[in-house]
C-alpha cells in the first residue's frame, strides 16, 4: 500500500467494499425480510454497495449514494448508470433529514461507515470528524481517561437512528463487533423504537485485510415489535442464531439465556465493592523488579536503593490469571489515599523522595489530567481497599475469570496494577468465604451471562459490581455466614498498611 493510500485509509478510514461481499449482504438483508421503499448509502465510495443493493431490491427506484471523495464519486456513478443518484457530500454537514423527507415509506440506510476513532483522527489533524460532544454520557474519571473515546461509525449509525426516528426502516451497516455492541447499548439506553437487532459477522481479514472482529449490524427503526434483544450469528450463510445479546436491568448482556435464569442475585452489594488495582501511569518508574542480588531495579534498568516504607509487594494482571502467590516485582506507594499531601516522604523516607524527585520529569510528564492540580508524585486506585491484609482478585484482561485469594507477603499487604480487580478481605477466613461465593455456580453462570469474551478487557469492576454476593450467599444458603462476617469485620490494619 503507498504512503499516500494508507494516509487516506487512516483518515477517512477508507476500507472500500469488496463487490462480492456487498451482494452477499444484501442477499442476506433479502432473507430477513427487508424491504425497502428508497434506499441511502451516506458514505457509498466507489459504489460495490449501491450496485448489490439495485439488484437486490429491483422494485425500489430510489437509489442514492453520497460521498465526500469526487473521485469515488465519479466512479460510482460511471458503474451505477441511471439505476442510482450519486452525490458528493461531507456526512458531518449533509441535512440528512432533509433528503431522506423526500422519500416516503422504508428506508434502508447500509454501507460501511469509517473504521476509525475520533481520537485517531485527531493525531492526524484531520477535519474529518464530527463536533466533540460527550454523547455517550461518560462522567468523571470516565470521561477523563479515554472511555469518551469513540469510532466514527459508532457515531455514524446513531445519527442515522435519529433520521429514522419519525420514520421507518432500516439501517444495515458494516462495523467493528465491538462497536455494534456499543450503538446496541446506546439506543437501548436512550430507549429509542427499535425492534429485534440482528450481527452478523463478517471475515474482516479476508475482505478487508484488517486484523478486526466485523459484523454486519442490523437495526430494525420505528418498528411495531419493540425489541431488546438482538440474534448473533456467526457468518452471513448461517440460519439458526449463536446466541442472543440483549440489555436487561440497565445491562448489556452477551447471553440472555444465562442471564435470565440468575438475574434475581442482581444488586448492589455495599458491603463488598470491587476495586481496581492502582493507576500510576508511570511502570518503569514506579514497578521494581528484585534483582538476584536482592536490590531492586527499576524499568529503565537501573539499580534503585530506596526505602522499604512506601514499598509493596505487587502481582500483575498476568500473575492473577496465572494465579500466582508471589511475585519480584514490587510498588512504590507514594499515597494511602487520592489526593493525600506526598512531602512528608521527603522527612519519612529520603532515598524514595530522592528517587521520585530523580524522575520528576517522566512523574510530571504524565498525559491523563487526572494528574493536574495533585501533589507531586500522585497516583489513583488507592484507598483503605488497597492495604486490606487479603484479598480476592481476578484480571480484566482474560476470558474466563479465574478468582484467587491473595494473602500478605513478607508481611506486607499485596497491590496490583489497574487491569486488577479485587475485593478486601480482613482475614483469611473472610477472603475464603468470598472466594468460595465468586467461584460459585450461581454466581459463575450469572457473571458468564454479562462478559464479553471478545472485548480487549471483557471484565470489568462495572459489570462485576452488578451482582450482589449477599444474594448469592442467600442462594446458597450461606446468609447466616455473610451476615457473621459482616457483623465481625474490624477496621483495616494500619500498621500492616504501613509496614510497620
Amino acid at each position: 500500500m503507498s504512503r499516500r493510500k494508507d494516509n487516506h485509509v487512516r483518515q477517512y478510514g477508507d476500507f472500500q467494499t469488496p463487490s462480492e461481499l456487498a451482494v452477499r449482504v444484501c442477499a442476506r438483508l433479502r432473507l430477513m425480510g427487508v424491504k425497502p421503499s428508497a434506499i441511502l448509502e451516506p458514505t457509498c465510495g466507489r459504489g460495490s454497495f449501491l450496485m448489490a443493493a439495485a439488484a437486490a431490491f429491483p422494485d425500489v427506484k430510489d437509489i442514492l449514494g453520497v460521498d465526500i471523495n469526487a473521485r469515488y464519486v465519479a466512479e460510482a456513478r460511471g458503474i451505477c448508470g441511471g439505476r442510482a443518484r450519486v452525490e458528493q457530500g461531507d456526512f458531518f454537514r449533509t441535512d440528512w433529514p432533509r433528503i431522506l423527507g423526500r422519500g416516503g415509506g422504508n428506508w434502508l440506510v447500509l454501507g460501511n461507515p469509517p473504521w476509525v476513532t475520533n481520537a485517531e483522527l485527531g493525531l492526524l489533524n484531520s477535519t474529518n470528524l464530527p463536533a466533540k460532544s460527550n454523547f455517550q454520557g461518560h462522567r468523571g474519571l470516565d470521561a477523563l481517561t479515554g472511555k469518551a473515546n469513540f469510532d466514527i461509525s459508532e457515531w455514524m449509525v446513531l445519527q442515522q437512528v435519529g433520521w429514522l426516528r419519525e420514520r421507518h426502516g432500516w439501517i444495515a451497516m458494516l462495523v467493528k463487533i465491538a462497536v455494534a455492541r456499543k450503538i446496541l447499548r446506546q439506543v437501548w439506553t436512550w430507549g429509542e423504537p427499535v425492534g429485534r437487532a440482528t450481527i452478523v459477522g463478517v471475515d474482516a481479514m479476508h475482505h478487508f485485510g484488517a486484523a478486526v472482529d466485523a459484523c454486519l449490524l442490523v437495526l430494525p427503526v420505528q418498528s411495531s415489535q419493540p425489541s431488546r434483544n438482538c440474534d448473533v450469528f456467526d457468518n452471513l450463510e448461517d440460519l439458526e442464531p449463536m446466541g442472543t445479546l440483549g440489555y436487561h436491568d440497565g445491562i448489556l448482556i452477551s447471553d440472555v439465556d444465562a442471564f435470565m435464569g440468575w438475574r434475581h442475585l442482581l444488586g448492589f452489594n455495599g458491603d463488598y465493592v470491587w476495586r481496581s488495582g492502582i493507576k500510576h501511569d508511570c511502570a518503569k518508574v514506579m514497578d521494581l523488579t528484585r534483582s538476584r542480588s536482592g536490590g531492586f531495579v527499576n524499568g529503565l534498568g537501573k539499580v534503585v536503593a530506596v526505602e522499604d516504607t512506601y514499598l509493596f509487594p505487587m502481582l500483575k494482571s498476568s500473575d492473577v490469571a496465572k494465579e500466582k502467590q508471589c511475585s519480584n516485582r514490587m510498588m512504590i506507594v507514594p499515597q494511602q489515599e487520592i489526593g493525600e499531601d506526598t512531602s512528608h516522604i521527603q522527612r519519612d523516607a529520603p532515598r524514595t523522595w530522592a528517587y521520585l524527585c530523580a524522575h520528576g520529569e517522566q512523574l510530571g510528564g504524565r498525559k491523563s489530567v487526572i494528574y493536574r492540580g495533585k501533589p507531586r508524585f500522585s497516583i489513583f486506585g488507592v484507598g483503605d481497599y488497597t492495604f486490606a491484609p487479603w484479598k480476592v482478585a481476578v484480571s480484566g484482561f482474560y476470558k474466563v475469570p479465574r478468582f484467587i485469594k491473595i494473602g500478605p507477603m513478607g508481611g506486607k499487604p499485596v497491590v496490583f496494577d489497574d487491569t486488577v480487580y479485587f475485593l478486601p478481605c480482613r482475614s483469611e477466613d473472610e477472603a475464603d468465604f468470598v472466594h468460595g461465593l465468586v467461584q460459585s455456580i450461581p454466581y459463575s453462570q450469572l457473571l458468564h451471562g454479562m462478559i464479553f469474551a471478545a472485548e480487549k478487557r471483557p471484565i470489568t469492576a462495572e459489570v462485576l459490581r452488578c451482582v450482589s454476593l449477599e444474594r448469592v450467599a442467600d442462594e446458597l444458603g450461606l446468609g447466616d455466614q455473610y451476615a457473621t462476617f459482616i457483623r465481625r469485620r474490624p477496621e483495616p490494619q494500619m500498621e500492616l498498611a504501613l509496614g510497620l
